[in-house]
């Protein structure tokens, strides 16, 4: 079994689905792993990671607005507002989604479906710098 590791650094423009598959894919192309799993883990509790249609630009519109829906940015409505009326909201949002995704790998490539990309989804209102650390083993 092989193991390879990396960070990826990716910033944000503000709220908004931000298309890395293309970043991860690089990185893999030049490993010796043939077959096996890539770990792909935010480290941020106020941005997540999703697997989402990237060739509809309505499907990551109508999700964001959805977000906004189930947990407002309503000043008074939450306890923690530390840095702003987004703060609370961006972490709710990151706690229905999700921080870590496992895609396998087929044939030195990942497996994702015809529609599908990594995205990490940005909470905050304000630019981001954002890391995400991946994690590939196989043979």
């Amino acid at each position: 079994m092989k193991q390879y590791t990396s960070r990826l650094t990716l910033q944000t423009h503000g709220q908004g689905l931000i298309d890395f598959t293309a970043q991860v894919e690089s990185w893999l192309a030049d490993k010796a792993i043939n077959t096996g799993i890539v770990t792909v883990f935010c480290v941020h509790t106020s941005a997540s990671l999703v697997i989402q249609e990237n060739a509809a630009p309505e499907v990551r519109a109508d999700l964001i607005a959805f977000f906004h829906r189930i947990a407002p940015e309503k000043p008074g409505l939450y306890a923690h507002d530390d840095e702003g009326p987004d703060d609370m909201p961006a972490h709710i949002r990151s706690a229905l989604t999700q921080v870590s995704l496992s895609i396998p790998v087929i044939e030195g490539r990942l497996v994702l479906g015809t529609w599908q990309a990594i995205y990490l989804f940005e909470h905050r209102r304000r630019p981001q710098e954002r890391s995400v650390v991946l994690h590939l083993i196989g043979e």
